[in-house]
């Protein structure tokens, strides 16, 4: 939070201007939706972090790795339904053998299964609800939602008082993570909703699955059975097929125009 906030009175001052001059501009009614998507986006994103958080320490780095696989296939799948975003044949294809994945994972390990879908429906949740909201300045949204975090966890915290830590790596592993693996892939990720359906964001969040995939089987030894092999390919499958028209846009050449 006092990162965020010290990055916008610094170098987004002007942005910060703006949008408290156009909530000024507005009426009532608008006034209290925006502030019910606000809250409602807060608190889905901090039960995302919290769930996520309990299952790589308690579940399995595989269960959350597996949550953001799914993730943007439920937010695609929710832009289609709430949004009312458009989905091609093949995309509709593709939910369907993402949802045979998620059955045959859930018949080996329910446990794990439900938690990914957890994780991955608040995420997916809070990206709808973000979607919706675009006249505001996203680092300034995000600012206000961390804000609204930090508030609603303080009694947590408060209630759980116990020292605060004065080792000196403690607070530069908390600088990164705050840095460079939270505020800045949370921005980059809500601005790109600004010029891009919620469904084509999808691609790019893979990355974190897959490293998660790596870590969790060649660092902390997790066994994956050939059961949860086959399911997870099956959700690449599903991956592959639903962004088929943008792979191919970059791997399969154009040809020259004579």
């Amino acid at each position: 939070m006092v990162f965020i906030w010290i990055a916008i009175l610094l170098f987004r001052r002007k942005y910060l201007e703006r949008d408290i001059a156009y909530l000024k501009t507005i009426d009532k009614k608008q006034a209290r939706i925006i502030v019910l998507k606000m809250i409602s986006a807060t608190i889905f994103l901090v039960l995302n972090w919290y769930t996520y958080i309990y299952a790589v320490n308690n579940v399995s780095l595989q269960s959350a790795a597996f949550a953001y696989m799914v993730c943007p296939l439920l937010t695609a799948f929710g832009g289609f339904i709430l949004l009312k975003e458009k989905l091609s044949a093949l995309k509709f294809i593709s939910l369907g053998i993402a949802f045979q994945s998620i059955l045959l994972l859930a018949t080996g390990s329910f446990v794990e299964v439900a938690w990914s879908v957890g994780i991955a429906l608040l995420y997916a949740l809070y990206l709808i609800i973000q979607r919706t909201m675009q006249h505001l300045d996203k680092l300034n949204v995000l600012a206000v939602q961390i804000t609204l975090a930090v508030l609603l966890m303080l009694p947590f915290y408060i209630s759980n008082h116990q020292a605060i830590p004065s080792d000196p790596w403690f607070w530069g592993n908390i600088t990164v993570i705050a840095l460079f693996f939270t505020i800045i892939p949370l921005f980059l990720s809500l601005y790109a909703l600004i010029g891009i359906p919620s469904s084509t964001l999808g691609i790019i969040i893979y990355i974190n699955p897959l490293i998660a995939f790596t870590v969790a089987i060649l660092y902390f030894d997790e066994h994956i059975d050939p059961h949860k092999v086959f399911a997870y390919l099956l959700l690449l499958i599903s991956v592959v097929v639903f962004n088929w028209t943008l792979l191919k846009g970059i791997f399969v050449p154009k040809p020259n125009k004579a």
